[in-house]
């Protein structure tokens, strides 16, 4: 079966891509056959004067190329030679005898989008679904289709180095404002106008649009001028080396590809971008993120029940108890998912407070152009608030988020319960306390779960679903569904204090403070955390999360496991002082009044002890330490059932709590440093620090018996 259908429209081919047997197009060897097949065709044909190019798909265009094919690379020159087999087909197309149209309708990412760039003239509908991006970055490589050369060339050096650099993806507003695109129209009439397009073009009455026409005149003078790129080069390279702190090959090599074309021809920038490619494909960052890639799609069709699932229930209408930070947040988020959201709190003035918080998280969108102002006002029109259980008799789903208190939960619980249907699911979103507790005040325990968002909500993407063994297949798939509808990247885990993320993260953190015991100096610990791959360092994200707030989850996880979660000193201290960190203004930072952090607040050294003079450690020990106290506890996890599975505990450490993504997740960095080399670490550690460090039995188990959490080649999951 063909991946290309041909339909002729007079003089006008229209080439209609639809991959047999796949939801959506990839780029394949395959494909890119067939359409140098088609190339042929036409040149050999004199009767087509223009071509269309179209998907067949209803959601998307080109989602990118077949990620699996890179799996087959088994030396960089694999990947060269694919890169520069792709490279030759996309030449071929922008040297066609004829004008070529690209008709964009949902999904354009990656290779997809390099294709469209092969062309004379492209078109995008004004489809929420129509998205255009570079991302090959967030898989550790670099357009390899030409896309380094073709981009900035289109639309103008800076603009073409935001996209690649970032591998964040514009929508179709934007991406007409940038000449990504020449033209945005209806998604009714898109065949239709791209034909017309094209028949112009043939005639002549049409012109191709001018090169760097996105880049505006400051660009355009940048771009032609030898000075202002080696400005332009100069400062995206030292922004990357900021953000990535070197960890991350991919941009600086796209800096390389880009720069060679500007500087020695289009030629030599895609001998650079090939050669680039093939190193890339083969370094260990990029098999890690492959594997994110190919984990969380796995992710998205597992219903986070065995097998037969039921069918999830629909959530149109959700009642949210508790209006504070969290509270609002899921509202928010729930808001732009369509959903109807009724925000519940004790008194009308926090009922105010959150409905303000709703209209600032949909705000942020409109800020960004996301959305309209006529969307963000009939999102606005999906929140409203009570004091009352008025409405919640309606709801689908409820979530809680009230305090982290097991008494006030109850509370909350029993009176709720009364006003909604039987048939609803009750969540908590808590971090620390077990759904098994919570359920103990429900009449119907086996439609109550756990929720765990994080914040802020509409900016972090996990989210934890926690089961219990009461809880019912029904509830547990309809809130990972519901969870998906949201945006977020949904795992389930069993009950038990802490759950995973919270445990794991408190065995980290916990070391962190340990040091400080040990006289560290606070920006040491969270320099060294950061200089190994994590956002920030434990002591600001202590801050950020709210020292109060880890208060109370050091109280619950030390009291259930005990000295192996046990707090150290200095994190008590500055605990019983009162400090909350920046939402107080005041922690182990200063911040501003703006809530901008500044430099270590040199009074909490009195509270932690040993005065301000503190001693150097190094910084290999201080790494160690910390993440192999959250390894080990994310192996405990797996051995007592709390985890599903390593793909699941990856998934979570990666976006729920900041693990370097490039190091895969903690089973990936067990696997990639050998067990038995985790083991003899925790052994040496145990020695020194028990019982803090004593290695889980099934890292014991496994070491014994020789086996990895996945297999060393092949498809990671």
């Amino acid at each position: 079966m063909s991946a290309i259908r041909f339909d002729r429209r007079d003089d006008v081919l229209v080439l209609t891509l639809d991959v047999p047997g796949d939801a959506v197009n990839k780029l394949t060897t395959v494909l890119g056959e067939e359409l140098s097949g088609a190339m042929a065709e036409i040149d050999r044909d004199p009767s087509v004067r223009a071509c269309v190019i179209v998907s067949g798909k209803p959601d998307s265009f080109i989602v990118g190329a077949d990620i699996e094919q890179f799996l087959e690379f088994r030396r960089e020159l694999d990947a060269a030679r694919a890169s520069q087999a792709g490279q030759e087909v996309l030449n071929a197309l922008a040297a066609l005898r004829v004008p070529v149209v690209t008709a964009i309708h949902g999904a354009c990412m990656g290779g997809g989008l390099e294709l469209s760039l092969a062309t004379t003239y492209r078109i995008c509908t004004d489809h929420t679904k129509t998205l255009l991006a570079v991302p090959e970055v967030q898989l550790g490589l670099i357009p390899g289709m030409g896309g380094t050369q073709r981009l900035p060339r289109l639309i103008g050096l800076q603009a073409a180095l935001d996209l690649m650099l970032t591998g964040r993806s514009v929508r179709a507003r934007k991406a007409l404002q940038l000449g990504l695109v020449d033209e945005m129209v209806h998604p009714a009439i898109l065949l239709d106008v791209a034909v017309a397009r094209a028949r112009e073009l043939a005639d002549g009455t049409r012109r191709p649009a001018r090169r760097g026409r996105g880049a505006g005149t400051t660009g355009l003078l940048l771009d032609t001028n030898f000075a202002g790129r080696a400005v332009v080069f100069r400062k995206a390279r030292e922004n990357v080396l900021v953000k990535t702190h070197g960890h991350f090959p991919a941009p600086l090599a796209a800096l390389d590809a880009v720069h060679a074309g500007f500087e020695r021809g289009m030629a030599e920038g895609l001998r650079e971008e090939a050669r680039r490619f093939g190193e890339l494909a083969m370094t260990p960052v990029s098999r890690e993120l492959i594997f994110l890639f190919f984990a969380t799609t796995a992710l998205k069709k597992d219903a986070g029940v065995e097998p037969p699932a039921p069918a999830a229930a629909p959530v149109r209408k959700l009642g949210v108890l508790g209006a504070g930070f969290m509270g609002a947040g899921i509202a928010g988020v729930a808001a732009q998912a369509g959903t109807i959201v009724r925000l519940k709190d004790t008194d009308p003035a926090r009922v105010g407070r959150g409905l303000a918080a709703v209209r600032s998280v949909i705000g942020e969108r409109l800020a960004r152009r996301s959305i309209t102002r006529q969307q963000f006002a009939d999102q606005l029109l999906l929140v409203s608030g009570t004091t009352a259980y008025a409405g919640f008799g309606n709801a689908d789903l409820v979530i809680e988020a009230v305090f982290e208190d097991l008494d006030l939960k109850h509370r909350v619980l029993r009176e709720v319960e009364p006003a909604i249907r039987p048939d609803a699911v009750y969540a908590s979103n808590t971090s620390t306390i077990p759904i098994g507790e919570i359920a103990r005040a429900a009449a119907r325990p086996e439609r109550v779960l756990g929720m765990h968002f994080f914040s802020p909500v509409h900016r972090m993407p996990l989210l934890e679903v926690i089961v219990t063994a009461q809880t019912a297949k029904e509830a547990v798939v309809t809130a990972v569904d519901y969870g998906r509808a949201l945006g977020k990247t949904v795992i389930v885990v069993h009950d038990g204090p802490g759950f995973y993320t919270t445990r794991t993260l408190s065995a980290y953190m916990n070391e962190a403070g340990m040091l400080l015991d040990e006289n560290a100096a606070i920006e040491q610990v969270d320099r060294v955390l950061v200089e190994f791959g994590f956002p920030v360092g434990p002591i600001t994200l202590l801050d950020e999360v709210g020292i109060d707030v880890g208060g109370k989850v050091g109280l619950v996880l030390s009291q259930a496991f005990g000295h192996r979660m046990t707090p150290s000193q200095a994190l008590r201290r500055v605990v019983e002082s009162g400090r909350t960190g920046r939402k107080g203004g005041s922690g182990f930072y200063r911040y501003d009044k703006h809530g901008k952090k500044g430099t270590v607040d040199p009074t909490v050294y009195a509270l932690i002890g040993e005065g301000r003079q503190r001693m150097p450690m190094p910084a290999g020990e201080m790494v160690e330490r910390c993440t192999l106290a959250m390894v080990n506890e994310a192996a405990h996890c797996l051995q007592e059932g709390i985890l599903r599975s390593p793909r699941d505990g990856d998934i979570g450490a990666v976006f729920g709590i900041g693990f370097p993504p490039f190091r895969g997740g903690p089973f990936r960095y067990i696997d990639s440093l050998g067990i038995d080399e985790v083991v003899r670490r925790l052994e040496d550690l145990h020695a020194r620090f028990a019982p803090r460090f004593e290695p889980a039995a099934l890292l014991l188990d496994m070491a014994r018996a020789r086996r990895r959490f996945y297999p060393a080649e092949g498809r990671p999951v």
